[in-house]
């Protein structure tokens, strides 16, 4: 049995504005109609597996569950990033609990790969080395010489599709890899992976220790919370943070004659994304060879990517040009230089903006809401809430509220009263009331939220009850 794992963390910097830290790629549909999680979990449809489980932090658990709705696979809670070593460890300990021993498939839920065929014969391929106790890597068929990958040399062959793996290299110079692509024995290292959940603990065992002892008592003690498997932050805070290239593959390769570790080429357009001018590339383009996205005019204008979400964005006279719109940011980049996006988060984190971490549109598992104006003493939200979800039981020490209703209908917890508030209907909640909203109807509700008071942050919520274990 294969058993996908989708490591789901990350923050995906390099695609700011888009992806943020509380709403990163993975759960963007920027490339396609899907978004990318649901694009990784839709590629494996004809590949004979059980349910995916999906590894992710605890502020992105709801966007996973939503996402993931249905599935049936399980969602474990990172407390704390500690790289995909341990990561993996957690999954497969988890699924070794009832007594199986299946073969994991290690997936990142931020790649694109186009060809899915291609991808399924590589995973059919792997599989047998997989059974025959193999740590099976996918080695991605180079063709450039990219600085920003790490990559794999082969050795020896393995059978008809495999290559024994001589070792893991990291990311060069430019001319370094142009040296690496001209031998043909490299290939680019895609971060995905096929062996034995027991072959993988047992190596773990042999070359990290702490690791797996960690993470041994983390599933021990782990609780089950809704959709989620929740690790005890106190026990995972205490391991090493280390990758599985490290921890695992390198000092198998660089045991003299080890043939324990494979690397099976697979050349089906994959791309991890980690940048606009990559998005640009696996994008269809005008004949111009501009990618554009909503709204756009453009001009005279040669190989530009532009996203636009909230207004008209002309662009005129410019090549290799990236522009992203948003409802709160609009960025302007060289297309040469987006490697370097990281740095104005950096800004951002240091100026205390929120821009680096939330959207102006906020998700929750009861719907959204979007900060549509705000100044020193108020806050105006227009906020949506999903057929027969609710907001939970709280109280702020700092601000009242008033809702008017736009659509939908509203039942209104204001105190001890609860009752019905239809469309073009309004409530006023005083400061320190206890209240609740929840939509009991059949279609969206969407009402105007008008804060005011001396404090408007997230954090003066003080949560009595909640459907989603926040309280």
């Amino acid at each position: 049995m294969i058993l996908p794992i989708i490591m789901a963390g990350g923050s995906g910097t390099r695609l700011w504005p888009l992806s943020r830290s509380m709403y990163p790629k993975q759960f963007l549909n920027i490339v396609g109609d899907n978004t990318m999680l649901e694009d990784t979990v839709a590629r494996l449809a004809n590949i004979e597996t059980a349910p995916a489980t999906v590894i992710c932090n605890n502020e992105h658990r709801f966007l996973v569950a939503e996402q993931m709705k249905n599935t049936g696979g399980d969602i474990i809670l990172e407390p704390v990033g500690r790289n995909t070593a341990p990561a993996i460890a957690l999954a497969a300990l988890r699924a070794m609990e009832s007594g199986e021993d299946p073969l994991l498939l290690v997936l990142a839920a931020d790649h694109v790969i186009q060809d899915v065929a291609a991808f399924e014969t590589a995973v059919a391929s792997a599989q047998q080395f997989a059974e025959q106790d193999k740590l099976v890597t996918f080695g991605v068929v180079a063709d450039s010489p990219e600085t920003g990958y790490g990559y794999i040399h082969r050795g020896k062959a393995c059978g008809e599709e495999g290559f024994i793996v001589n070792q893991f290299v990291e990311k060069p110079d430019l001319e370094k890899a142009q040296t690496y692509i001209d031998t043909g024995e490299f290939y680019w290292n895609s971060g995905m992976f096929l062996f034995k959940a027991s072959r993988y603990l047992a190596e773990l065992k042999q070359h990290h220790p702490e690791i797996l002892k960690v993470c041994q008592e983390s599933i021990k003690s782990a609780t089950r919370d809704l959709d989620f498997v929740r690790i005890d932050e106190k026990i995972f805070n205490q391991c090493p943070s280390e990758s599985i290239d490290y921890a695992v593959m390198e000092p198998l390769c660089s045991v003299e004659g080890s043939d324990a570790v494979v690397v099976v080429p697979m050349d089906a357009k994959w791309s991890d994304i980690g940048s606009w001018s990559a998005i640009w590339e696996v994008s269809k383009k005008d004949e111009e060879g501009n990618r554009v996205l909503g709204d756009v005019i453009t001009q005279d204008s040669k190989n530009c990517l532009v996203h636009a979400e909230e207004r008209l964005v002309t662009v005129l006279g410019l090549e290799d040009v990236v522009v992203v719109d948003t409802k709160d940011t609009v960025l302007v980049a060289n297309k040469n230089k987006v490697q370097d996006i990281k740095k104005i988060v950096d800004v951002l984190k240091s100026a205390d903006r929120s821009e680096w971490q939330l959207h102006r549109e906020v998700y929750r598992p009861w719907g959204k809401y979007d900060s549509i104006d705000n100044g020193d003493r108020y806050q105006v939200k227009c906020i949506t809430v999903k057929p027969g979800a609710k907001l939970s039981v709280q109280k702020h020490h700092h601000r009242a509220e008033h809702w008017v209703v736009v659509s939908g209908t509203a039942s209104v917890t204001n105190g001890d009263n609860t009752f019905l508030v239809t469309e073009n209907e309004s409530t006023y909640i005083p400061i320190g009331q206890v209240h609740a909203l929840e939509n009991p109807g059949k279609v969206p509700l969407e009402l105007i939220e008008v804060q005011t008071g001396s404090y408007l942050g997230e954090d003066d919520i003080v949560r009595l009850e909640d459907n989603y274990g926040r309280a």
